[in-house]
């Protein structure tokens, strides 16, 4: 499937084949149900990929003429840094399309974006029992030990 991966940028009229894969990603993460992402967040989210004062972006892996994956990032500032950081909020896999590819193909485009806006790193987080992604991530990426703690309100 690898040679067949075409990473792009998303595009207005993905919307509903990037919704299932959105609502995929949510769900592996709990989020679906009655506790599913309000329909307002993820109309917020849609438009601001396309907001060009949004530092948020938004890639798809198409195989054929499916959507079999998407990656969510963003720029930001840093304290311990000049340049931009990047951050990898989302990550997703369809699970038919899993193991092919796919997810690497998000990263390594993420990169390579990454790069050309002089951004000096990028980073994601991950739940310690993801260890399929994780398996992966050790490849790409190094783990430096830090735990998120996060405060909702």
């Amino acid at each position: 499937m690898n040679a067949e991966i075409r990473i792009r940028a998303i595009q207005p009229d993905d919307f509903a084949h990037w919704k299932v894969l959105w609502d995929g990603y949510n769900a592996f993460y709990g989020r679906s149900g009655d506790t599913a992402l309000p329909d307002h967040v993820t109309q917020t989210t849609w438009h601001r990929f396309f907001d060009e004062k949004e530092p948020m972006f938004a890639l798809v892996a198409e195989y054929g003429s499916a959507l079999v994956g998407l990656a969510h990032y963003l720029f930001h500032r840093s304290t311990n840094r000049i340049e931009p950081v990047c951050y990898m909020q989302d990550l997703f896999t369809a699970p038919a399309a899993r193991g092919r590819g796919v997810a690497r193909a998000l990263i390594e485009a993420i990169y390579r974006d990454a790069q050309s806006r002089r951004s000096s790193r990028v980073y994601w987080t991950t739940q310690t029992s993801n260890q399929t992604a994780r398996a992966l991530y050790d490849k790409l990426a190094k783990h430096r030990g830090f735990i998120v703690y996060t405060a909702d309100f």
